[in-house]
């Protein structure tokens, strides 16, 4: 019995261990949609992958760039009681990198005094080579 148990045990670790090295080094987020439903989706996933010990770059762009933007807030939402900006600040807290597209600023008639701490213009050079990257998953919402 305490030989099965080990043997299952040992397996478990090295599936578990080759699974983790098969992962993607991380994940960058294009975040578009207004609905507060799916800014969260968004923004849970970007959490998980935090978790995970895995790199996170997301961009914001239209009307999702408002939830860069200081003075606007977002609803929260069940079960977690918390909004997407809520998430989005603890996600720069804990090491995401947060970008607002470029066209955002200046298509909504702000600058950059506006943007949360920790949140910067996106360089599109720069978007488009972690877009590239094949160690990395996309997601676009």
């Amino acid at each position: 019995m305490k030989k099965s148990i080990l043997a299952l045990a040992s397996t478990l670790f090295l599936s578990t261990s080759v699974f983790a090295s098969d992962m993607a080094k991380g994940l960058n987020v294009v975040l578009t949609a207004k609905e507060t439903q799916t800014q969260m989706m968004a923004m849970v996933l970007a959490m998980n992958t935090l978790k995970l010990k895995k790199e996170v770059n997301i961009v914001l762009c239209s009307d999702a760039g408002d939830l860069a933007d200081k003075n606007i807030s977002s609803e929260k939402m069940k079960p977690l009681d918390k909004s997407p900006k809520m998430l989005l600040q603890g996600l720069i807290k804990q090491g995401a990198s947060v970008k607002v597209c470029p066209l955002y600023l200046p298509n909504a008639s702000k600058d950059e005094s506006v943007l949360l701490d920790g949140i910067t213009v996106a360089k599109p050079n720069e978007v488009a080579s972690k877009l590239l990257e094949k160690d990395y998953k996309v997601l676009s919402y």
